[in-house]
């Protein structure tokens, strides 16, 4: 018998499944599961993509300095405070991996991004699951979760996939509140939808014990490329260096991502149309019968009476090509969160949703 085992936690991490892009049978589908920018990257992130692959037998730039100028130069921040990750994704991983392990807890909400908790389990840590309110991060339940094993405290804001969010005071509050040995992780992959909000940058640069993480992935329709950065404390940023891989981006998604992040009057558009059809996608399937909190991202988490509706619902939208996200293993059975598509999508969304309400579902 074996006696090969892996490191403690790491068995009770369930796969990650990404959102269906699949209907069988159906040729022609509409993707709504994974919060994916309908209108994709810029045309001058594209042309940066396509320029970069003349240079593909070339090492990438190990220090994504000039990246993290070009995200420094756009937040009025510190480039040398920034790190660059394989989408945030990474940088999450990076947090446990440095600050968290066996013998130590990690805090993350009963609705919070799921990499938190598998995050946590392969640094060995323990995860501590804390409630919300109403779908809404509950600030003094996480500090009553808080003890001398507490590592890391890991925030959505806005969250996924409730799409729910806390103010800067309440954040602030939070960060004021832990203990010296417990540093706040404030992930902002869908802050850019969010107009006037920083994420949290003025925070981190007010105090020791926070850290923002960001992405590519979202707003900027980077998501196949895998483009995440943080900002934080000095002596955060150096811990992270020291582990992360000299070569963790390539040479095209550095280059796409830093042509994106330029390009500010894409993202201005992007923004306005998923605002504008964020709000009628929300108001028709609450004509509907289908209510939803107000969202603050890319997204409505769409509610149902129960469990057994949402799923009769989703095959429902399946059967006429539309792919939307359960988010059962969220703590929410009873939801579908649907990305904010193009006008079309989300005019084909609410008609189907609604067909399926008017039948007596």
């Amino acid at each position: 018998m074996t006696k090969i085992t892996p490191q403690p936690g790491i068995m009770e991490i369930a796969p990650y499944e990404g959102g269906a892009s699949h209907v069988a049978g159906i040729a022609n589908v509409v993707k709504l599961s994974s919060n994916e920018n309908p209108f994709g990257p810029s045309d001058r992130a594209r042309e940066a993509y396509a320029k970069a692959a003349y240079s593909l037998h070339r090492y990438p730039s190990s220090d994504h300095a000039a990246l993290r100028h070009a995200i420094a130069e756009l937040h009025g921040l510190d480039p040398a405070r920034i790190i660059c990750g394989a989408g945030s994704d990474e940088i999450i991983a990076f947090l446990c991996q440095a600050y968290a392990g066996p013998g130590t807890e990690v805090i993350h909400t009963e609705h919070g991004f799921a990499m938190y908790r598998i995050s946590a389990l392969a640094a060995g840590a323990l995860p501590i699951e804390v409630p919300e309110r109403e779908r809404v991060t509950d600030v003094d339940a996480i500090l009553a979760a808080v003890t001398d094993a507490t590592r890391l405290v890991f925030i959505a804001n806005p969250n996924n996939p409730t799409g729910t969010m806390i103010g800067e005071g309440e954040i602030a509050r939070l960060a004021e509140a832990l203990p010296p040995h417990v540093l706040l992780v404030l992930d902002g992959a869908y802050a850019e939808y969010v107009e006037g909000y920083d994420g949290g940058a003025g925070l981190v640069d007010r105090r020791e014990n926070v850290v923002m993480t960001r992405t590519f992935s979202k707003l900027y329709g980077l998501g196949g490329l895998r483009v995440g950065w943080a900002y934080g404390p000095a002596h955060v940023i150096d811990v992270l260096n020291r582990i992360r891989g000299p070569f963790n981006l390539s040479a095209p998604a550095l280059a796409a991502a830093e042509a994106a992040v330029r390009d500010t009057e894409w993202v201005a558009k992007c923004r306005a149309d998923n605002t504008r059809l964020r709000a009628w996608l929300a108001e028709a399937l609450a004509e509907h019968g289908v209510p939803s909190d107000t969202s603050t991202a890319n997204f409505i988490l769409a509610r149902f009476a129960n469990r057994a509706q949402a799923e009769a619902c989703d095959e429902h939208l399946r059967a006429d090509g539309l792919i939307v996200r359960r988010v059962a293993g969220y703590n929410l059975p009873q939801c579908l969160r649907i990305t904010v598509g193009d006008e079309a999508s989300c005019r084909r969304v609410a008609h189907t949703i609604g067909q399926f309400m008017g039948a007596g579902a």
